[in-house]
């Protein structure tokens, strides 16, 4: 079991520092970190593995790492357990005070038996880690971009309840209007039928007055 040298110590005793080492295969590292209680601990790591053609190390698809996070304080009691890609993050909460342990484990990668070393090269796989401990401005920064997509759509989104209320008042007023036009239409469709049947009514007396005037005369001569 590998912990850290005291550079390293050193340097994860800030909030957020980034870091690398070298790993020999598939063989698992681990450091050792106390953590005061609710502390937020967000790791970014990028596994990258030897190639032989480049010379160099890459990114390559089928490397994974394995990820655990233990409470030494607690019988080793294990808090995190995450299989990933080469590229990728993990997130804990510490839920008591005290020294945990965190160890990775590189996965699909092969160990160098020792050929390695004559050439000056540490192991198969260099280790890139970026560890904000407890800094919310450093997590906070890290997701600006995703809190601040999220915060456009719930914008957008109110926009468009917006719109729909409007749309909504809208139609209700064309309801509303057009209501009042229809009462109106009717009411003057009542008035005008009543006063046709007043003219019908008054023709009517008119000629039955006439028609009487006329029956009298031709009976009286």
């Amino acid at each position: 079991m590998w912990r850290p040298t005291l550079a390293l110590a050193a340097l994860l005793a800030v909030p957020s520092q980034a870091l690398h080492f070298f790993i020999d295969g598939a063989q698992q590292k681990c450091f050792f970190e106390e953590l005061p209680k609710e502390t937020l601990v967000v790791g970014h790591y990028d596994a990258l593995a030897w190639d032989d053609q480049t010379q160099s190390y890459v990114s390559k698809p089928d490397v994974g790492v394995f990820i655990t996070v233990e409470e030494t304080f607690d019988n080793n009691h294990r808090v995190v357990a995450q299989r990933g890609s080469s590229k990728g993050r993990f997130t804990f909460s510490a839920a008591d005070s005290g020294e945990h342990r965190l160890c990775f484990t590189p996965q699909n990668v092969q160990s160098s038996g020792g050929w390695l070393s004559n050439s000056g090269i540490h192991g198969t796989v260099k280790f890139h880690l970026d560890m904000a401990i407890g800094e919310t401005s450093k997590i906070e920064s890290t997701d600006k971009g995703k809190i601040d997509d999220i915060v456009q759509k719930v914008r957008d989104l109110n926009s468009r309840l917006q719109d729909i209320r409007r749309e909504q008042v809208f139609q209700r007023e064309r309801e509303a209007e057009f209501r009042d036009q229809s009462e109106s239409t009717n009411a003057r469709v009542v008035r005008w039928t009543l006063i046709q049947l007043a003219i019908l009514g008054i023709t009517c007396a008119w000629q039955l007055s006439h028609l009487r005037a006329f029956f009298i005369k031709q009976k009286l001569t």
